[in-house]
């Protein structure tokens, strides 16, 4: 198996957020008695490293053209350093990414997912039609350092952005670096991510994904504190609202139950009376919830006309709710859902 003979038949794994799922397509007899499957999965990753490691010095020093492997491919638009990144060959990666300070070669991007946008002027997206929605029409891949944070390896993501790459740039789901690190909570990958853009920053805190959420409301979901009290610190708006139906923060942490939160934003300066664009506050997502202590939590701080939720808009509210759990699960990973040995699934 050579990458330098066939660039366009090694096995690339694609770090899509759709989770480990198969692409279409059926698992032949010959892959099965390949005998990959007989591999340890450290030996695997071990001899794809050693076919990365080697295949790269080959062209390096074979070929006629100087830095010829910023030009090479993959069939699915890896390059080498995307290659090298998901095989976890980091002495490699370290190598190109030295080789390419300033370069664009830094912020090329793969094509494994074309995906239309979804439309945020919807009071409600509702997450259960995503599938019809993704029709080609857009590419919005992912770059080295979107690879580098799903494969937390913090110190690739420290030389790429010392190499100055490009921190603003979003994967097929809108995603910035940062966004998937809020989502990860990976606290090495944040840490480098907020404090060594300082000049972006401010940008990328503003950019939504394309479930309309900015990196404050993904870290909400999924619940890392300290992440939020960061992201605070940096200028994170605590009353941002998603653009696809006007939650702030503070709803979100009242969807996802997490009362640790709630007090942390209350604490914050949040705004409690705060409506999304349905009308909800954020004490009406209260009602039917299991945790009571809550509701106790807002219902002093929340205005009495707002605390009463109207009996015609439990269903919507309900509908809202199933919005953030579906969003939420469509993105929560950024794993590879297929392999290809030799153009074969």
């Amino acid at each position: 198996m050579s990458l330098y003979r066939n660039i366009s038949s090694t096995s690339p794994m694609d770090y899509g957020s759709e989770g480990r799922a198969h692409k279409a397509g059926t698992v032949t007899d010959d892959r099965l008695d390949s005998g990959l499957d007989s591999l340890r999965e450290e030996d695997y990753c071990s001899a794809r490293e050693d076919t990365v490691t080697a295949d790269f010095e080959r062209l390096s020093v074979d070929t006629a053209h100087e830095e010829l492997w910023r030009t090479e491919t993959t069939e699915d638009g890896d390059t080498y350093l995307h290659l090298a990144i998901i095989h976890e060959a980091q002495d490699m990666a370290l190598k190109m990414i030295e080789m390419s300070f300033r370069h664009p070669f830094l912020n090329k991007q793969n094509y494994q997912r074309q995906v239309t946008p979804p439309d945020t002027g919807s009071d409600v997206f509702l997450a259960k039609k995503s599938k019809e929605m993704r029709s080609i029409t857009q590419v919005f891949p992912q770059t080295a350092l979107h690879l580098a944070v799903i494969t937390e390896q913090p110190l690739v993501v420290e030389r790429l952005l010392k190499a100055s790459c490009d921190p603003t740039l979003v994967d097929n789901n809108g995603n910035t670096a940062l966004h998937i690190a809020c989502r990860t909570g990976s606290l090495a990958c944040f840490a480098l991510l907020t404090q060594n853009c300082s000049e972006f920053l401010s940008s990328i805190l503003q950019t939504p994904n394309y479930s309309g959420q900015k990196c404050l409301h993904v870290v909400a979901v999924h619940g890392f504190l300290s992440l939020v009290e960061s992201l605070l610190y940096f200028g994170a708006d605590i009353n941002e609202q998603e653009q696809c139906n006007g939650r702030t923060a503070l709803h979100l942490a009242v969807d996802m139950q997490n009362l640790e939160l709630v007090k942390l934003l209350i604490s914050n300066g949040a705004d409690i009376n705060s409506l999304t664009y349905g009308g909800h506050s954020a004490y009406h997502l209260t009602h039917g919830r299991q945790n009571a202590d809550i509701q106790k939590a807002l219902h002093d701080v929340t205005d009495q006309d707002l605390r009463d939720l109207p009996e015609s808009e439990s269903e919507d509210s309900e509908d809202e709710y199933d919005y953030i759990f579906h969003s939420s699960e469509l993105q929560s990973d950024d794993e590879y859902d297929d392999i290809k040995v030799m153009g074969q699934e």
